[in-house]
C-alpha cells in the first residue's frame, strides 16, 4: 500500500514538473520543473527496485542536463531571448503530442502485465561492468563535453570583445 501511495506521489511531481516545463515563461523555472519531473521518475526507478538507475537519473539527467541547460542560457545573449516569439506550428506540434499521447495509453493498456518476483540488481556486476568495460568511453565523452563548454566560453568571449569595439 505505500508503494502505491509513492508511486502516485512521484507521479504528481513528474506530472507537476513536465506541466511547469511547459507552462513557463520564464525559461529558469522550466529548467527547475525539468529537475523535478526528473527526480520524479528517480522515484519510480527506487519503487522498481532499480537504484542504481535512480542514481544515475539523479547524477547525471537531474544534476548535469539541467545544468548545462542553465549554462547554455548563460552564454546565451539575451537579444536572442527578445526576438523569440510564437512559434506558427503549434498546431502541427499540439497533433504530434496528442498522437504520441495517445500510443502511450494505448500501450499501456494492451500490454499485459508481467507479474514476477522482482529483486535488486548486483552492484559488484554493475561496476565490475563499467570500470572494465566501459570506463574508456565515459572518460571520452567528458572530455567532449568539457571541450564544447570551453568552446562555448570562447565564442562568448570573442564575441563579447568585438561588441565592446
Amino acid at each position: 500500500m505505500t508503494s502505491l501511495v509513492f508511486f502516485y506521489l512521484a507521479s504528481v511531481i513528474i506530472l507537476g514538473g513536465g506541466l511547469t516545463v511547459i507552462l513557463s515563461s520564464n525559461i529558469i523555472y522550466a529548467a527547475l520543473g525539468l529537475m523535478a519531473s526528473l527526480i520524479g521518475v528517480a522515484g519510480i526507478f527506487i519503487l522498481s527496485f532499480a537504484p542504481f538507475l535512480a542514481l544515475v537519473q539523479i547524477l547525471i539527467y537531474g544534476g548535469a542536463i539541467v545544468i548545462v541547460i542553465i549554462f547554455a542560457l548563460m552564454l546565451t545573449k539575451l537579444e536572442d531571448f527578445r526576438t523569440l516569439s510564437d512559434h506558427k506550428h503549434w498546431p502541427i506540434a499540439l497533433i504530434a503530442s496528442l498522437v504520441t499521447l495517445g500510443t502511450i495509453i494505448a500501450a499501456a493498456f494492451y500490454t499485459p502485465t508481467n507479474l514476477v518476483s522482482r529483486r535488486g540488481v548486483d552492484f559488484d556486476k554493475i561496476a565490475h561492468e563499467l570500470f572494465s568495460q566501459w570506463a574508456i568511453p565515459f572518460e571520452v565523452a567528458s572530455l567532449v563535453l568539457l571541450i564544447a563548454l570551453m568552446g562555448g566560453v570562447i565564442m562568448v568571449r570573442k564575441t563579447n570583445s568585438r561588441d565592446d569595439k
